[in-house]
Order: structure tokens, then C-alpha cells, then sequence
């Protein structure tokens, strides 16, 4: 919420006419849009969505192309848990109300990070909403008058809302400096590597100051330092974002900003945030602790696709009706189109927890058995 409050403080004297209006409510949309961005990853994160979009670009799933039409085919090769939640804040489940969540229409701009659907997605393969929910996306760019950056015979692509950025900001910084902090927890990293990184975002008058009020208050404990590192890079970091966004406000209203606001902030601290993103890469993504669990959510996303494609595909078969039992009323499995039924299992599997993926999983395996 600071990032939003303290852009919102800091346009307000630059344009006096916005105070008292409903654009110092900037920090609200932020915070409720950070809160929701993440919720449609599915199980296992990264590993979910990449099980997802192999499962039908090079799995079981691949035979089901020709049925499929293009545009849905390419969602589910490109499977993307941003555009995911973008679905489940606005799709009308059965039996929910229309509008989904009912949110406003610039908290759910702000959520999406990448706004082009998947057949314009190029770098990482990213996109922003499925063709089902593009329609929506159009309706809310159009009423904010959000660019559109494609021609009428091109895939859907749009220029970002202003607000995403900060979505995004707060997102980098968070995660990135936090998993820093995670690592040293797990011993990943040691305290010396941990401390390097973090005061590498400061001055050598910045360096000291933090020192010697950690010498000061008393702190022995190494996580206790780290702790408080960590949140002054945190702060430092949320001030040179406020600083980027206000500096570039012309470029952000007209869509022209090129990168993210960590590629806008001064050398310096971008530089350290850039070495921190390669220790991650490196020590800490590719750690085996980390590898274990990807692999392992792997195969459970794996199988239960397996199982549940299966069964959305050949669904009065004695199996397939077993499990679509299984289904919630509020996902359509029982529709007569097979592109509603796929995309009611993609529904079903991406909104479980880790845990609920893997008691499904032992259900289907016959690995673990409810008391009768």
C-alpha cells in the first residue's frame, strides 16, 4: 500500500487538482491488486504452470489438438497463472453472480501484468487473459481508456496500466529481497554472502549508518541482522520505485515506459537488485530442496491431468464419471462442449492448494485410502 499512497502523495502536489479525489485512493487499488495477483498460480507454482502447458504441447494432452480450436489451444500451451487470476476475479462461475468478484475495473487492470492474449505472447511466453475472459479485458481498456497497441487483425495487445507497474514493483521487491532473507534462514546462503548483497544497495555513508545502529541497538543475532537489512532495502527499494514512477508519469500515460520501475531506478541500486536476482538464479531456484519439490509437483500436476483430461474428454466412461464426481458445482464438467469441460478440469486443478493437489493425487494413485 506505501507505493501507492506515496505516488499518490507525490502526483497530488505536481497536479493540486487531485486532492480529495478518488485518485488518492491509489494506494487501496494497490494493495487489493497485490493481494489478488497471485491467486491464480496454480499447485506448485512455476512447476504447476509448466506441467500444465506441457501436458498439452508435448503430452497425453497433445491429442487433443484438432479438436480444440486455435485460440483455446494456445491458452493451454501457454498456461499462465496471471491470466488465470484474471479469470477468476471476472468469469461467472455456476451458480456465482455475474462479474465474478466484482472489482473494480482498475484493480483488475492493475493485475494484469502482461495485457495481450497468449497468441501475442513473446517474451517468456507470457499473456495476460484467456480468450474466454478477452472480451472483459477489451470492455475494461476501452471504459479506461487503456492504448491498443494491436491492429484490428492482430492478436489483442494493449499498453499497461499505469498501476501495473506498481503491482509489479511491489511484487519484485518483495520476493526477491525476501527469498534473500529465506535463503540465509535455510543456510542456502551464509551470513556474510547474505549481508554483501544486502548492503550492496547502499552508499559507503548508507553502509555505515546501518551498521552502526545495529551495533547500537545491541543485535548479536545474525537473523536479527539480516531482518533488519532486509528492511532497508525494502524501504530503499519501495523509494527510488515511488521516485521512477512519478519521474516517467508522461511515458507511463502514454504507454511508451520501456521495462519495469526497477529498470528506471538509479545504478546503484538497480545494479545490487540485479546481483541478487543472479544469486537466486543460481543458489537458490536450482537448489535441491527447490528442485525436489518442482519435480515432485511435476508428476502430481502430471497425473492428475492425466486422469481428469481423460475424463472431461471421454466423460461416460465408468472411470471418468468416478472422478468427475470429484468436481465442484460451480465448474462447468458436465457441459456438452469439450472446450468447456477441459477448461472446467484447468479450473478445477489450478484453484487447489499444494496440499489438496496431493491428497487427490494419493486418492488417484491408491496410495492413501479414507477411513471407512
Amino acid at each position: 500500500m506505501s507505493l501507492g499512497n506515496d505516488v499518490a502523495r507525490e502526483l497530488t502536489k505536481l497536479h493540486p487538482e487531485l486532492t480529495n479525489t478518488l485518485f488518492e485512493e491509489i494506494g487501496t487499488i494497490v494493495s487489493a491488486a497485490c493481494l489478488a495477483h497471485d491467486m491464480g498460480n496454480p499447485p506448485f507454482g512455476h512447476s504447476g504452470e509448466k506441467a500444465i502447458q506441457t501436458f498439452f504441447s508435448e503430452g497425453q494432452g497433445l491429442r487433443l489438438k484438432e479438436q480444440l480450436s486455435a485460440k483455446f489451444w494456445s491458452d493451454l500451451i501457454h498456461f499462465e497463472g496471471n491470466a488465470n487470476a484474471f479469470r477468476l476475479l471476472t468469469h461467472r462461475f455456476n451458480g456465482r453472480r455475474a462479474g465474478g468478484f466484482v472489482m473494480t475495473y482498475t484493480m483488475l487492470a492493475s493485475i494484469v501484468k502482461y495485457p495481450f492474449e497468449s497468441a501475442a505472447a513473446v517474451k517468456k511466453a507470457k499473456f495476460g487473459f484467456f480468450a474466454s475472459e478477452a472480451a472483459t479485458y477489451c470492455k475494461i481498456a476501452d471504459e479506461l481508456g487503456i492504448i491498443r497497441l494491436s491492429a484490428p487483425n492482430e492478436p489483442l495487445r494493449f499498453a499497461r496500466h499505469p498501476l501495473v507497474y506498481l503491482v509489479e514493483a511491489a511484487d519484485d521487491i518483495c520476493y526477491e529481497v525476501m527469498d534473500i532473507e529465506d535463503s540465509h534462514k535455510l543456510k542456502i546462503l551464509s551470513f556474510e554472502e547474505t549481508e554483501d548483497l544486502l548492503l550492496g544497495f547502499f552508499d559507503e555513508e548508507g553502509k555505515q549508518r546501518i551498521k552502526s545502529r545495529i551495533e547500537e541497538e545491541g543485535v548479536t543475532d545474525v537473523h536479527e541482522k539480516v531482518v533488519y537489512m532486509r528492511a532497508c532495502v525494502i524501504g530503499l527499494l519501495e523509494h527510488k520505485c515511488v521516485e521512477a514512477f512519478v519521474t516517467n508519469e508522461q511515458k507511463l500515460l502514454d504507454g511508451t515506459l520501456q521495462g519495469c520501475l526497477i529498470d528506471n531506478i538509479s545504478q546503484l541500486e538497480r545494479e545490487a537488485y540485479r546481483r541478487c536476482e543472479a544469486v537466486s538464479r543460481k543458489k537458490i531456484y536450482n537448489s535441491k530442496p527447490v528442485l525436489d519439490v518442482e519435480l515432485s509437483g511435476y508428476t502430481i500436476m502430471e497425473t492428475l491431468l492425466t486422469a481428469l483430461v481423460e475424463a472431461a474428454a471421454e466423460p461416460k466412461r465408468y472411470y471418468s464419471t468416478q472422478l468427475i464426481q470429484r468436481f465442484s458445482s460451480q465448474y462447468d464438467i458436465n457441459s456438452e462442449n469439450l472446450e468447456t469441460r477441459i477448461q472446467a478440469v484447468i479450473d478445477y486443478i489450478s484453484g487447489m492448494t499444494d496440499l489438496f493437489a496431493l491428497d487427490v493425487y494419493q486418492k488417484i494413485k491408491g496410495i492413501s485410502l479414507p477411513i471407512v
